[in-house]
């Protein structure tokens, strides 16, 4: 089983067919990037990424982001760690540990953080990247890129 610093990766049985069991240890992952208020660490590397992306987002407390969208992926954020405020198409809805979002493509969000930070698990559907399908309404925070939609 090929093991690089806390990323285990299990072949799949036919290589030409689908991607391998992948094991990313707390903290393992693809590294952490700051873009904007978010820290981001990609849980799928690049190469291994097939029908969809993972990312483990921390935004710190007192931050607000940028409100974005996807054209294309479905989104889902599971709130690990953490409290703010989730802004859906306008509307708020307050999180803590434990709450679930679904956005579907088109969906405008951005987050509000107060007394702590927000943690959470985001998984797109088909893949996202900082660099492909996410578009901003307003400034482009730094590290985001103008999209390259394949």
């Amino acid at each position: 089983m090929p093991q690089a610093g806390g990323i285990l990766m299990h072949p799949s049985p036919s290589p030409s067919s689908s991607p391998g069991i992948l094991h990313i240890r707390k903290g393992c992952g693809g590294g952490k990037a700051r873009f904007g208020p978010y820290e981001i660490e990609s849980l799928i590397p690049v190469e291994e990424e097939r029908a969809a992306t993972a990312y483990r987002i921390r935004i710190e407390a007192h931050q607000r982001t940028s409100v974005s969208y996807h054209r294309i992926a479905e989104e889902f954020y599971q709130v690990l760690e953490g409290s703010g405020i989730a802004i859906l198409d306008g509307v708020e809805y307050p999180l803590s540990a434990g709450d679930f979002l679904r956005l579907p493509p088109g969906t405008t969000h951005g987050f509000i953080t107060g007394e702590e930070a927000l943690v959470m698990l985001d998984i797109h559907c088909p893949g996202s990247r900082p660099d492909r399908d996410v578009y901003f309404l307003g400034e482009t925070p730094e590290g985001f890129a103008t999209p390259v939609d394949r």
